[in-house]
């Protein structure tokens, strides 16, 4: 299935800039949505389609940095460039601190927010990718039942099937037959894979491992 285009979300108080840039973005080809103002942008909702935002700083009410923190503080990762007929050194560097993409002063040419925003977008992909592989491994984790897990956290040790057996007091056979099934349950073929999955998902060795 093909994936759902990204969406450009411009918020700034000017009617006109507004206008401009959505004309801009849109005659580029992206989807885009306009806001007044980053309370309207908030008023909007949850949104799990991968995007950017175009946002002007200095806003009546809720400020552009205002509305970063908030979004940083919800883990929310889309990311974003700033706009601004105000700039100053101190807020720009603010700003790319916090995560920023880029921060355009005003006026600024079409091809300087046309790239921008395409790296924003390049990033939220990877961000989105990321986040994917993660849910994907965390719900393979989920179908190991209980012994499974304990048995995996001694198997990225290295430890052998006997060594195992005894730590746990079961037999050799029974670690065997574990261990198979949890190689199966998350799809992995060998021992390298399976740690480096485990490291992914934050899985780690029991404290006194032998």
């Amino acid at each position: 299935m093909e994936e759902e285009k990204p969406v450009i979300f411009v918020i700034d108080d000017n009617p006109s800039v507004r206008t401009s840039l959505s004309r801009l973005l849109l005659s580029m080809g992206f989807f885009v949505e306009t806001f007044a103002s980053a309370g309207e942008f908030m008023e909007r909702g949850e949104f799990d389609r991968g995007g950017c935002i175009v946002l002007d700083v200095r806003m009546p009410g809720l400020s552009g940095l205002d509305l970063q923190d908030v979004l940083a503080g919800a883990d929310y990762s889309m990311p974003i460039v700033f706009i601004t007929g105000h700039g100053d050194i101190s807020t720009s560097v603010r700003a790319m601190k916090k995560g920023a993409v880029d921060f355009l002063t005003k006026p600024f040419d079409d091809e300087d927010l046309l790239e921008a925003v395409k790296s924003a977008l390049e990033k939220n992909k990877k961000v989105r990718q990321k986040q994917a592989e993660m849910r994907e491994i965390r719900d393979r984790m989920e179908q190991l039942t209980p012994r499974q897990q304990e048995i995996l956290r001694y198997v990225i040790t290295g430890m052998l099937n006997k060594q195992i057996a005894y730590k746990l007091n079961i037999s050799e056979k029974t670690v065997k037959v574990h261990r198979g099934n949890v190689m199966e349950k998350l799809g992995v073929g060998s021992i390298a894979d399976l740690v480096r999955l485990a490291g992914k998902a934050g899985i780690e060795p029991p404290t006194q491992s032998l």
